[in-house]
């Protein structure tokens, strides 16, 4: 009977033990993907700073409205340039970019009268 009793006792506790671990684990699943959020927005932010910069360093496009935006690496570019020559140039110095994995060219091309 005693044994019984141990028995029922350590079955007890080690379920226990497991519902601890287990709730304790999604809690640290969430604090990881926060962190890795976090930080994957940091990189974004950073490489649309880093291309911004780089337009802002040309003398054709820094004269320009386009706007950057960054997510995972791809860099969309919007807003209208005065050439295709501009258009394409911007799309030349992005790419050229530290992290940019592929850039998505929405410019257009508006030609003044």
């Amino acid at each position: 009977m005693r044994g019984l009793v141990l028995l029922l006792f350590v079955i007890t506790l080690s379920g226990c033990s497991a519902m601890m671990v287990g709730a304790a684990t999604p809690a640290s699943r969430t604090a990881e993907q926060d962190r890795a959020t976090r930080m994957a927005a940091a990189a974004d932010a950073a490489t649309t700073d880093r291309v911004k910069r780089a337009f802002a360093a040309d003398a054709e496009l820094s004269q320009q409205m386009i706007y950057v935006s960054t997510k995972a690496g791809m860099v969309r570019l919007s807003g209208s340039v005065s050439s295709y020559a501009a258009r394409e140039n911007a799309e030349k110095l992005a790419l050229a970019t530290d992290r940019v994995r592929a850039v998505e060219n929405k410019i257009t091309v508006e030609f003044s009268n």
